[in-house]
């Protein structure tokens, strides 16, 4: 049965037929209705890309409705964020895609999923949050852009995803070199501050974007009869290509922990400095606070009371005690 509902065309982003050689061709939902009941009568080459917004919520139930998507398509859905993967279901790949929003800011909440379900005809995608590689893919395909195939279509999307995060890596490095200049000059409060915000937003870019070896490996060694061994290298490359900036995202994890450690130690050298310049000053001021204390009390037998140089004297006296006082306290700094 085919739900027809009056805003479910709202829940269509995009829609596309594909043919080796040939631009893509816009369809809506009910053309794609018509494609998909010819059957084996359909061009034997052609495939078509369905984009759905999941924020309509008619969009999964007419996916169910008229799509022949496996169910582990729709418990990715339900699983909502987790880390890449691809892998096979039933003789079709389910691809779970973390992408970023177009604005890309280093908030963690600017990470959304995309999901993907490729079959020989149909490619499937669906998305909450409006992202910045599968809207290149669309652009691509608008423009003219070839393609032979629907895995074809989704290593191109692979690409796009790796092509963002190298961006958004070169992004971080600059960041990073600007908060490392900072740090030479002495300025930290603020920078600490942006460090541990960019270190937090990278974690979890490389939790979420770091495809599953253990699901990649087994699609590689058990991939569905219908892809073809190029389209298979060309998903191989693709994922090792970005396996590449996944590194170098750990690595820069790593250069922003130790500017971390660097900026810890500075602040506790800092803060050492202040505590003994406040010992110092204690002491300095010990000797003649005695002395205060003592002969400011209002008793008699108060030495040197009656003399004409006591105050002489015991200027002297807490001097020379305010003297050894600092030798022995810049001594033990030495």
């Amino acid at each position: 049965m085919n739900y027809v509902f009056g805003a479910v065309d709202n829940a269509l982003i995009c829609g596309f037929v594909l043919a080796p050689g040939r631009a893509g061709r816009p369809i809506g939902l009910a053309e794609s209705l018509s494609w998909l009941a010819q059957g084996a009568e359909q061009t034997a080459d052609e495939f078509i890309w369905l984009h759905f917004n999941l924020t309509d919520t008619t969009a999964e139930k007419w996916m169910q409705a008229n799509l022949s998507l496996p169910p582990e398509f729709f418990e990715a859905l339900r699983e909502g964020s987790r880390s890449t993967r691809i892998e096979d279901a039933s003789d079709n790949l389910i691809a779970v895609v973390n992408d970023v929003a177009f604005e890309f800011s280093f908030d963690p909440s600017e990470i959304a999923t995309l999901w993907v379900n490729v079959s020989e005809r149909v490619l499937v995608s669906a998305r909450v949050h409006p992202l910045r590689s599968i809207d290149r893919l669309r652009q691509a395909v608008k423009d003219g852009a070839r393609f032979s195939s629907s895995v074809e279509l989704l290593n191109h999307l692979m690409n796009d995803q790796g092509d963002v995060l190298v961006r958004i890596v070169r992004e971080a490095t600059l960041q990073v070199d600007h908060i490392e200049d900072g740090l030479l000059v002495g300025r930290l409060q603020q920078k600490r501050g942006e460090l541990g915000k960019l270190r937090r937003v990278l974690v979890r870019l490389q939790r979420l974007l770091a495809p599953e070896p253990g699901a990649l490996f087994r699609l590689l060694r058990l991939p569905p009869p219908w892809v073809t061994a190029h389209d298979l290298d060309e998903l191989r490359q693709a994922t090792e290509e970005f396996s590449l900036v996944i590194r170098d995202l750990s690595a820069l994890q790593e250069r922003i922990k130790l500017l971390q450690e660097e900026m810890v130690a500075q602040v506790g050298e800092q803060t050492n400095r202040s505590v003994f310049t406040l010992t110092v000053v204690t002491v300095l001021a010990l000797p003649i606070n005695i002395m205060a204390g003592m002969f400011g009390m209002n008793v008699g037998g108060i030495p040197l009371s009656d003399h004409p140089h006591g105050f002489s004297i015991l200027a002297l006296v807490v001097l020379g005690f305010t003297a050894v006082a600092g030798w022995l306290a810049f001594r033990k700094k030495d």
